[in-house]
This record gives structure tokens, sequence and C-alpha cells, in this order.
């Protein structure tokens, strides 16, 4: 799943590599997925990119935009992107292809769920997507002590967990279910602890982990369990998450758990995250 790390890395990379390219085919929606959301009918894609030229990419949250004139094409949530050159094999299913005039092309395939937008600069009316500009991201300096101090006091959060605090409600656009695995074991909070029960202390080593832990995963290109724009796991290895379930922490050598929870799984250590 795309979320803040992997945004991060593919937007670099896409501005690395996409700029000037020239846009001369565009096929959308060729193998249905009921999950696949677009902006408008996908079929006027090849008819709105046509002839456009890439120009950048940014990221905002867990969202990917791509600039193209007076388009804009963006991507997010479960959407798999993958650059290939000319001759590279497409893969067999996919949700929207551009390919350019050099012979190269860009894929994006849903795997769960996943939105692919294309649309005019200033046409997009969706909430997640101004909120992710609106709010600071972890990464910058917006995002401080004093702003998360505000968020962590309010009210309505304290009888939530620490999961359903930082990622849901968009309260941090791009902190998923993925990152909060490292981003709580690395404070030491268990994904289930209520935030009302949380000292000083302990609010504090969250704040400091959301803010290292990201770093960490964005500036090592995305985490292992996710693959950037060339199809290469990420460089940051998870100390939580399916392929470290049921190992020894590396810490306290106590084996981690994975369990249900609000809809999707967490994974913890016993040892180190009490509840």
């Amino acid at each position: 799943m795309i979320e803040i790390p992997e945004a991060v890395t593919l937007a670099s990379q896409i501005g690395q590599t996409l700029p000037g390219k020239h846009i001369v085919n565009v096929i959308a929606a060729q193998s249905p997925h009921k999950f696949a959301w677009y902006f408008d009918d996908p079929h006027k894609y090849h008819e709105l990119l046509l002839g456009k030229t890439i120009d950048g990419a940014v990221s905002w949250g867990g969202l990917v935009e791509i600039q193209a004139g007076t388009a804009v094409i963006m991507f997010g949530d479960g959407v798999r992107l993958k650059y290939h050159l000319k001759g590279d094999k497409y893969p067999p299913k996919h949700q929207l292809l551009i390919e350019f005039e050099d012979g190269s092309a860009l894929s994006a395939s849903v795997q769960m769920y996943g939105g692919l937008w294309a649309f005019p600069a200033g046409e997009l009316d969706n909430p997640y997507y101004q909120v992710a500009k609106e709010k600071p991201s972890p990464l910058t300096s917006g995002f401080d002590q004093a702003y998360f101090k505000a968020m962590i006091s309010l009210d309505e959060v304290q009888k939530l967990s620490a999961k359903a605090f930082l990622a849901t409600e968009q309260r941090i656009p791009g902190l998923g279910n993925g990152v909060l695995q490292d981003i709580l074991y690395n404070a030491g909070v268990h994904p289930k602890r209520k935030i009302n029960t949380l000292s000083d202390g302990e609010r504090q080593a969250l704040y400091d982990s959301v803010k290292t832990t990201l770093t960490q995963m964005s500036e090592q290109g995305g985490r292992d369990t996710e693959k950037d724009l060339f199809g290469r796991e990420g460089r940051y290895k998870t100390r939580l998450s399916k392929k470290t379930a049921g190992q020894p922490c590396s810490t306290c050598g106590t084996l981690t758990k994975k369990e249900s929870y609000m809809g999707g799984s967490v994974y913890f250590c016993p040892g180190c995250q009490g509840i």
C-alpha cells in the first residue's frame, strides 16, 4: 500500500525519470476492478492526456501526483506503479497504462483497492486530496511538538486506541496500518493502548517515533514490504510486518505476535509494548 514513505519515494523517482516524456497513448480500465476508483469516465483519459508532457511529481500524504501540462494524474492507496522501458512486458492486468513517445510506459495496477485519477488541474473535489494538501506532513517542520500535542489532547481522541488515533479520520494523511506497526514499536506503545492512559513521556515518545520512523522509511526508499517504481523492494527493513510475524523481537527476544484488530492486522512485541 502507498503510505507516506512510498509516496515520497515514487514521487521522487517519477520526478527523476518521467519529466519531458510525451504521452502518445492511454489505456484505462482495461482490466475491470470493482475497487478501482477513477475521475469521471476513465475512457476519457486518453483524450485528456494525449499529447501532454510530464512536468514532474509531488506527494501529498499517501498520494502521488504527476503534473502533465494542464492535467493531473494521481494515484493512491493500493495502486502499484511500474516504469517500463521500451520492449518490457506490461502486467497482464492493469487499470491504467500510459505510453510515451520514446517507447517507455507507466503502468498502474490496483491490488485490493485504489484511486487512479486523471483530471484537468483544479477539478478534483476529493476530501482526502484536499486534507492531504492542507495538513503538515510528519516529514516537515510544520508537524512540530505543538501541533502533535494539540491533536493528541483533543477530548474526542482520548478513548481511542493508539492505532485508531494515528491511522483513522485522516488525522495524519498517509499514515496507515502499514507504517503504524514500527511507529508504535519504536515508541513502546501497544496498538490497542488507549490514548488517555499514555503518560506525558509516552506521548513524547510517540511523537518522536512518528517523526523519526517515517523519516527513516522515506530516506531508505520505503519499506521492504512494498516496491518502488522499478519493482525493487524498499531498503527499510521493517521491525514488525508480515515478514517478521512470529519471530523473536530484535530488542528483547520475545516472539512477536499478529492479531486482527479494527478490520486489519496489528503486529506487536508483548515484551516491548505492554498494554
